[in-house]
């Protein structure tokens, strides 16, 4: 399946990336284009209409507010879309497309490293076009998890936004460390792999964090003491306000 990109920023760099196919770009911004297309040994559309005569399926990833704008220029060339628009449901995608299968996605920058989480909508039309070969390529990047779209934000806060929050977490933590004394470098070596670790081992064990702290927490020990300090931080009451931050600006 040839896939085709309307959009080369963030997102669509680190999809085309994960993919690890040669991919057609077209962006406002050539040389952004120009260097993806190398990286991934693609090419550059002259234009978007040109991307989407050439491909079996269009990538969406231009701004949200260009939905109207690019789909006046590819809806004839296109024959299924992708969408991975921030809070534009299926229904306004496949009104700007009539009688064309939609696919809405959701990803996260993991995916450039084929360990990320994608969401994933059908729009009504979706068994009408390649459902099953665009649902085994987003599977190759990770973990692909079909949602009702009225969860997707939520689906979103915890997926996409959270390697936001988790790196966040890091630098925290790695300051933290440095200010008892830990070098930069040695504190974020700890800091990373340590979270790369625990991924692993909640994995293993079915995700259950409960079984997980208490393993490592002994009663009065210092595990024990600094969860208390977090709990008395309010960690809990901020990644709930982060996600209900995304959720409501979502709507």
């Amino acid at each position: 399946m040839r896939i085709g990109l309307i959009g080369a920023g963030n997102m669509a760099s680190a999809l085309a990336r994960g993919l690890g196919e040669p991919v057609v770009v077209s962006d406002v911004d050539r040389p952004r284009a120009e260097a993806l297309a190398r990286e991934v040994g693609g090419e550059v559309a002259e234009s978007n209409a040109a991307a989407a005569a050439a491909v079996d399926a269009v990538v969406l990833a231009h701004k949200p507010a260009q939905l109207g704008a690019v789909a006046d220029e590819i809806r004839d060339e296109a024959h299924a879309l992708i969408s991975i628009l921030g809070g534009t449901p299926v229904a306004v995608v496949e009104q700007a497309y009539p009688n064309r299968p939609v696919y809405r996605f959701m990803p996260s920058i993991p995916v450039e490293v084929r360990q990320g989480v994608v969401c994933y909508v059908p729009g009504t039309r979706a068994g009408d076009g390649p459902e099953g070969e665009i649902r085994e390529l987003f599977g190759r990047l990770g973990t692909l998890i079909e949602l009702p779209e009225p969860l997707i934000d939520a689906g979103t806060a915890v997926m996409s936004c959270g390697p936001a929050f988790y790196a966040l977490v890091v630098e925290a933590l790695v300051d933290a460390g440095v200010a008892h004394g830990l070098a930069p470098d040695v504190a974020a070596t700890m800091a990373v792999d340590t979270l790369a670790g625990t991924a692993a081992v909640l994995r293993e064990r079915g995700n259950d964090t409960h079984d997980l702290r208490r393993r490592v927490t002994s009663p009065g020990g210092m595990t024990a003491r600094g969860l208390a300090a977090l709990e008395r931080g309010g960690v809990r009451a901020a990644f709930e306000d982060a996600v209900a931050a995304v959720v409501g600006g979502g709507r």
